[in-house]
């Protein structure tokens, strides 16, 4: 797998998945209904950087991460990011390569953390976001209605790079 920074053509190539993951409503607290050009202004809004992950057979898109700062001023050394793998893959080592390619990039560009600020409790996500030494460092319960299990929490996860 080739992990790449997007280009803006990358876009129509991320979009079907990413449509698809946000319109299921059970891992981002995204607008199910956000349309196409809101989409792209949200995941590749001007200040974060964007990766994807190209399968290199196929040289098809099958993964998405972006890195931003979370805060800004004096805190603006704290990263955030987001992460998509399109559900025709997951379990394939997509996300955990991704998200290995972004912490390193991450510390390489002068972030000394990261925090994710909305993590679904039910997201198999928080495996591997454990796994790769994220701590639950809180979560706001009963914040997300998930449409299999209902009300459940937002966990706050935290990272130093």
């Amino acid at each position: 797998m080739l992990i790449r920074d997007a280009v803006a053509d990358d876009w129509s190539r991320i979009w079907p998945f990413w449509h698809r993951i946000v319109a299921a409503g059970e891992t981002y607290a995204w607008d199910p209904d956000t349309s196409a050009e809101d989409a792209r202004a949200l995941w590749m809004a001007p200040g974060k950087r964007v990766f994807v992950a190209e399968d290199e057979v196929s040289g098809a898109v099958v993964g998405s991460a972006y890195v931003t700062p979370n805060y800004g001023g004096p805190a603006a050394d704290v990263a955030n990011a987001g992460f998509m793998v399109d559900p025709d893959r997951t379990g394939r080592g997509v996300g955990r390569a991704l998200a290995e390619h972004v912490l390193r990039t991450a510390g390489a560009d002068g972030y000394r953390a990261m925090v994710f600020n909305a993590v679904v409790e039910t997201n198999p996500a928080v495996r591997l976001w454990t796994s790769l030494g994220f701590e639950i460092v809180g979560t706001i319960p009963a914040a997300f209605t998930h449409p299999a299990h209902g009300r459940v929490g937002l966990h706050v996860m935290h990272r130093e790079l």
